[in-house]
């Protein structure tokens, strides 16, 4: 029996793993992938673009090369951090199904093993989790969810589908390394400079132009995606025309969502993001990040603080709750 189970071991989760080492709960954290598995899927050789006082856990202790970390960087200070607090976290073992017991304390269910725990934390990623378009042909062996790195794309017709920072930074990448790249993508998202709203970072969008102004990218306005074949795909522009693109790869960067149906079974309810653009995330306080259902918690994607500031920030309040909550239960127990 577990004072705390926390599903995830991004920076949410790493974050809430040394928090509850140091209250002296029992804990373990349980990750499908690997640690820090979302900085994993980041594209290869990116620049993050958060300063390091907003990616660690102790001030100071990341120290990159430049102003701003890489993926590379960022995934080792992550990984370096576990492993010399020495945090109790199983990787490579997925979280099934979650049950509440009679005694209001929760059964796990992994692919390897099962465990018992006072109160679970829902720390996982969004990023194995893409949306779609939902539209003819997403599912041909060239149309790729995820974006790691370039060079296979090489003088090859690429289509970048998406709105937000991570296509822009594909498309960026593509043009960069000899990809013929078209980025389709509504005209208010491209025109769009509120970070709030998601919109495409200047860092990435003042390199966008440069290669727009030296032929290297082109830029499409679209209305909608009306299918993909092996060798085109068929979209209509703002103005409603029909245009079809030859093509031999694309790419669909439209964002992703958590998976919430472990919570949704156990009873959470649901609410509309603060912000519209992120869907569903789960009723919760937002002094304690606990949901309607007595010991489930939540941080980061299933939160309205899903940048990683906001993720390594929360377990800071989660952890003094369930140390107060559990110091309550067993004054009343004695």
């Amino acid at each position: 029996m577990f004072d705390l189970i926390i599903i995830g071991a991004g920076p949410a989760g790493i974050s809430a793993a040394w928090e509850a080492q140091k209250a002296g709960l029992t804990y373990i954290v349980l990750e499908k992938g690997l640690i820090a598995n979302t900085i994993y899927n980041y594209p290869i050789g990116l620049t993050v673009f958060s300063t390091p006082d907003e990616l660690e856990f102790i001030e100071g202790d990341l120290r990159p090369v430049r102003e701003k970390p890489t993926r590379e960087e960022l995934l080792s200070y992550y990984i370096r951090f576990v492993l010399e607090h020495d945090l109790n976290i199983r990787t490579e073992e997925e979280v099934i199904d979650v049950t509440r017991l009679e005694d209001s304390n929760f059964f796990i269910k992994t692919t390897k093993s099962n465990y018992k725990a006072k109160n679970i934390l829902f720390a996982i990623g969004a990023m194995e989790y893409p949306k779609r378009l939902g539209v003819p042909g997403e599912d041909l062996p060239k149309v790729f969810h995820m974006f790691r790195e370039p060079y296979p794309f090489v003088r090859k017709k690429v289509i970048v589908i998406g709105g937000g920072n991570s296509a822009g930074e594909a498309a960026l990448f593509l043009a960069q390394e000899g990809a013929e790249t078209t980025l389709a993508i509504f005209r208010e998202d491209w025109e769009n400079t509120d970070p709030k709203k998601g919109c495409i970072k200047y860092w990435v969008k003042q390199p966008l132009e440069a290669e727009i102004e030296r032929g290297c990218l082109r830029v499409f306005f679209l209305k909608r995606v009306l299918g993909i074949t092996e060798k085109e795909v068929l979209m209509e522009d703002e103005d409603g025309n029909l245009c079809s693109f030859e093509n031999d790869y694309v790419f669909v960067l439209i964002g992703s969502e958590p998976n919430l149906d472990l919570l949704i079974k156990l009873g959470v309810k649901l609410r509309q993001s603060r912000n519209p653009k992120y869907g569903l995330v789960p009723f919760y306080s937002e002094e304690t990040f606990e949901t309607n259902v007595p010991g489930i918690y939540v941080a980061g994607h299933f939160t309205d603080e899903k940048h990683i500031a906001g993720a390594i920030k929360v377990p800071r309040k989660i952890i003094p709750a369930i140390v107060c909550k559990m110091a309550g239960e067993s004054a009343v127990s004695t």
